[in-house]
């Protein structure tokens, strides 16, 4: 008997090796399956981006072509309005992933790509007078309009004794920029003034579609109504409510959405849960006395996407400020 089983294992050896190594072929889990919409679907989107709406804003730059889907453009909550790209323009020959899904996120979800620059003449490489000042404003607009993007976002955080630290030389600038962006310029490219605490000047409204206030948590540990009613003060006698945007620091306080946030009327209590209002929530909610204004927004949220579920508070704040219709 034992004779004629060896020959047996023998020959069902091969088989039982072939079965093995079939079973312990490695194959790809999809751990991460992003969900597929209709044309339909994104043709709805497109439309509402174009209504009047409450806008999101927000600074981009954790994008890559990791694995996680949290450094991806197409990770994005579909909502928001406006995406500066903090993280550089993608190029696409060495990062093709990255950047069809920024064109997918611009043609197809009607997001706009801005460029964001912190402005200054001295580091540009361009002479510091007025015609190097022309000279470097085309080249930010050519790097917009090259790049086929929808706008410029003019950080302005100027130096002391730098040449853009007066007032009326960024007036310039701003205005050499809208030639051919912004609502002066005939075309739909964006132009946009962001800044800190340092005093606008008064002449630029014309010639820009938004001014974006950084009205972080700063210096502080929480932020309040007043607080952005102070800050629009200071710009409301010649930029009217509708092109001005607030923004919080979500890079330092992604944790709950921002830091301890107070209404105006003394209220700190969120009507989606009852628990406490953070100030990404709050600055959603937030209208100046003189009007309606034009959105809201936050630095550094692409750390949100840590919330559970991803992109928490971004999400909240897209729908306190634009209620879904059902």
């Amino acid at each position: 008997m034992r004779k004629i089983i060896k020959p047996l294992l023998l020959l069902l050896l091969p088989l039982l090796v072939v079965q093995c190594s079939k079973q312990n072929t490695p194959e790809p889990l999809s751990l991460q399956n992003p969900r597929k919409y209709t044309d339909e679907y994104y043709a709805n989107l497109r439309a509402y981006k174009k209504t009047d709406h409450q806008l999101c804003f927000g600074w981009y730059a954790d994008y890559s072509q990791t694995y996680s889907y949290g450094q991806h453009f197409m990770g994005l909550p579909d909502s928001i309005d406006i995406i500066s790209l903090w993280g550089g323009i993608p190029d696409k020959t060495t990062e093709p992933g990255t950047y069809d899904e920024m064109r997918f996120c611009q043609q197809v979800k009607g997001m706009k790509m801005v460029v964001p620059i912190i402005v200054e003449l001295e580091s540009s490489g361009f002479p510091v007078d007025d015609e190097g000042l022309k000279q470097y404003t085309n080249m930010l607009v050519d790097m917009v309009l090259d790049n086929d993007l929808d706008g410029l976002d003019m950080d302005w955080e100027p130096r002391s004794g730098t040449y853009l630290a007066s007032a009326s030389n960024f007036a310039k600038m701003v205005e050499y920029a809208s030639e051919r962006l912004g609502p002066k310029s005939g075309t739909d490219k964006l132009l946009i003034v962001d800044y800190y605490n340092h005093t606008l000047p008064t002449t630029i409204e014309p010639f820009l579609n938004y001014v974006v206030n950084q009205a972080y948590t700063q210096g502080t540990t929480s932020n309040s109504g007043t607080n952005l009613q102070t800050r629009y003060d200071r710009v409301s006698s010649w930029c009217p409510p509708n092109k001005f945007i607030v923004t919080e620091n979500i890079g330092d306080w992604w944790q709950n959405g921002g830091s301890p946030f107070t209404e105006v009327g003394g209220n700190t209590v969120s009507p989606v849960d009852g628990q406490r209002m953070y100030s990404l929530e709050g600055m959603a909610r937030w209208q100046p006395r003189q009007g309606t204004k034009a959105g809201f927004g936050a630095f550094y949220f692409g750390r949100d996407y840590n919330s559970n579920p991803p992109y928490k508070y971004m999400r909240r704040a897209i729908q306190v400020a634009n209620p879904a219709v059902h």
